[in-house]
């Protein structure tokens, strides 16, 4: 099996185009043609990890933090960074980093960490805007079906917990082909008005090319009439954060001290407590700061993030109680979760490998400490 193929299911896993525009995801080093030797999956893809690679002879590093962020123009080993990137390179070895593209999707960072509290009910926090477009044609009455049949296969008329949604009506085309074509219906040089269908599908922006192609190879037309609008929808299924609901109502002090044991916290910073139960739970895994408003606004009880500064905390504004677990482990189960996808997806590894060439690093990248 080729990197390239393990590639697919990441990407099967966290479509690339769900990434945020500042991220830098996907394959950052490395042959995607080269054979795989076995699959490494982390946190952060520092030295020490690309250590373990070569120990255990796997030639794919999967990692969710991208260890190259931002632009750099020397690779000279003066920091971690760089010094991570050489040892993969001088040994062959493939980085992949998934970050954003995983926080955007529903089953992704935000769905685990919701899991690991066992909140129930859950739905995205901010979701992610001007991600979807509408496809609008016309085709004859005997193409409806097959046409539309292929849209869906090709990713269209999904909404929320729905599938192969569409809206069809009828109505008159009309239509006159030059010296040049070769119309479906009638002659050329002959006004043709003919019954037709018009077809309404919504799809995902990054599947435009994939669209397009399938409905030019379903149509009966030699003309294909079709339009493409951006929608102002936000993505129920898509983007950052997610809101759940506790089975029981809590305590705070006994809530919080719930979270530090399931997520294995050093430990957790939080605004004034409001004396209230909490239930409804509002989770973002890394930095979350940008989303305090989202989360007042979702009339949650409490915020489980990261990264929040002294400032942020006078955010919760007595609405919600903010808590800060730590960014390590507020995104802690995500590499499981990783491992576990790429054993159930890749049954069959590689003629001479097995599933246990998907490993789970056993290196702790977590920069904090505590006392």
């Amino acid at each position: 099996m080729k990197i390239k193929q393990i590639l697919t299911i990441l990407e099967e896993m966290a479509p690339l185009a769900y990434a945020e525009d500042f991220d830098n995801v996907g394959l950052l080093v490395g042959n995607q043609e080269n054979e795989a030797t076995g699959v490494l999956v982390c946190h952060d893809a520092l030295e020490s990890v690309i250590d373990e690679a070569i120990t255990k002879k796997c030639n794919l590093v999967v990692c969710f933090h991208p260890i190259l962020f931002s632009g750099i123009k020397k690779i000279t080993g003066k920091n971690y960074v760089e010094r991570s990137i050489l040892k993969a390179i001088k040994n062959d070895i493939a980085i992949y980093a998934v970050h954003t593209a995983l926080d955007n999707h529903k089953n992704g960072v935000n769905k685990i960490f919701c899991d690991a509290l066992g909140l129930k009910n859950t739905k995205v926090l901010v979701p992610k805007n001007n991600f979807i477009q509408k496809l609008v044609t016309y085709t004859i009455p005997e193409n409806v079906e097959k046409l539309r049949n292929a849209l869906f296969d090709a990713g269209a008329g999904k909404i929320g917990n729905y599938e192969d949604c569409s809206f069809t009506s009828q109505g008159i085309g009309t239509y006159m082909g030059n010296e040049n074509s070769n119309p479906e219906i009638g002659e050329r040089f002959e006004f043709v008005e003919a019954q037709e269908t018009k077809i309404e599908v919504t799809f995902e922006k990054y599947l435009q090319s994939k669209i397009i192609k399938t409905l030019f190879s379903n149509h009966v037309y030699e003309e294909v009439a079709y339009e493409i609008y951006d929608l102002q929808n936000s993505h129920q299924n898509i983007g950052l954060g997610m809101i759940g609901e506790l089975e029981k109502p809590m305590d705070e002090l006994e809530f919080l001290a719930f979270v530090k044991d399931k997520m294995q916290c050093g430990g957790i910073r939080h605004s004034a407590l409001l004396g209230k139960k909490i239930q409804k739970v509002a989770v973002l895994g890394g930095s979350g700061s940008f989303a305090i408003k989202n989360a007042i606004q979702a009339n949650v009880d409490v915020f489980l993030t990261a990264d929040l500064k002294y400032h942020d905390f006078y955010q919760s504004e007595n609405q919600l109680v903010l808590a800060d677990i730590g960014h390590f482990e507020s995104e802690r189960y995500t590499k499981n979760y990783i491992v576990d996808f790429l054993k159930e997806k890749i049954t069959n590894f590689a003629p001479d490998l097995s599933q246990d060439r998907i490993v789970l690093s056993e290196e702790n990248t977590n920069p904090v400490k505590y006392l």
